[in-house]
């Protein structure tokens, strides 16, 4: 098979409810090009990689299930770095130009998905990340993922996602991986991967959503963040900013600065509540203007 155009980050793990959806979405795909899935299980103990085994490539569409043994190397430095070395080392393993990512709990709903959105990057080199709207299925309910109504149909910078929120679904991206690529040693360090790939990638050009729902996101107890504690929550965005700072241009540390203090203010407040001072102290958070 010839070099794939776009390589497909798929991280799973314990999927077996959802991964016959998952992987069959990306199965379907219609490309005039070749992809990969790049198929990376973080040790699973029930049967999801071999219900991944049990699929076969199509004509346009190879399956490469990274080889991991217990007591191997990826084993190993997955022992020592944590859970996003296996965001990384699939990445790693990715060959083409672009690079989708899809989870082993989420699924792609449009059958072109993939086309659309290299035509799109192909037609527009200022962009570096293209998404899609994407749809929330929560206890078999589902709802449209909102983001912030000047975005669904304009680009915007990176800075947008902190300024904001990361109103990013995972499983709707695609993005130029660039050339001579290298995770940076605090990569692992952080408490989400989804915006620290998004800061290396866009090397400031652009971001960009096709405002078609095409992908569905899903919301389980078994989620990664399922559970999480309010206070946990801040906790780890507190964490977040800290590491990401070292890669932010001078706006994006400025605005990040405030952000410290906003979070700061909130865990203190969960931590204790019910003090009269610290509505004092953020009244006058208030007045800042980011």
């Amino acid at each position: 098979m010839q070099k794939p155009l776009v390589s497909v980050r798929f991280m799973v793990y314990n999927n077996e409810p959802y991964i016959r959806e998952a992987i069959e979405s990306i199965l379907m795909q219609q490309t005039n090009f070749k992809v990969e899935i790049v198929v990376g299980d973080d040790f699973s103990t029930d049967n999801t990689l071999d219900i991944i085994k049990s699929y076969r490539d199509t004509e346009n569409i190879h399956i490469n299930i990274l080889d991991r043994p217990v007591g191997g190397d990826y084993w190993k430095a997955r022992q020592k770095l944590g859970r996003l070395h296996n965001f990384k080392n699939i990445i790693d393993n990715c060959q083409g130009k672009y690079i989708a990512l899809c989870d082993g709990d989420d699924y792609w709903t449009d059958p072109l998905k993939l086309q659309k959105q290299v035509d799109f990057l192909e037609s527009n080199h200022d962009v570096n990340i293209c998404f899609t709207r994407t749809q929330l299925l929560k206890n078999e309910v589902f709802s449209m993922h909102n983001i912030p109504k000047p975005f669904n149909n304009s680009s915007f910078k990176y800075i947008e996602l902190i300024r904001h929120y990361n109103f990013i679904a995972t499983c709707s991206v695609i993005f130029i991986k660039p050339r001579h690529f290298e995770f940076p040693n605090w990569f692992h360090k952080l408490p989400f991967g989804d915006l620290g790939i998004y800061k290396l990638v866009s090397e400031d050009k652009d971001i960009q959503c096709i405002d078609e729902a095409m992908s569905v996101y899903r919301i389980h107890d078994n989620g990664i963040y399922s559970g999480i504690s309010a206070l946990k929550k801040q906790q780890n965005y507190l964490s977040f900013y800290k590491i990401i700072f070292q890669a932010l241009n001078s706006k994006e540390k400025h605005l990040v600065s405030l952000k410290i203090k906003e979070v700061t203010y909130r865990i203190s407040k969960l931590k204790f509540p019910n003090r009269p001072w610290f509505q004092k102290c953020y009244n006058r958070y208030l007045r800042l203007k980011f």
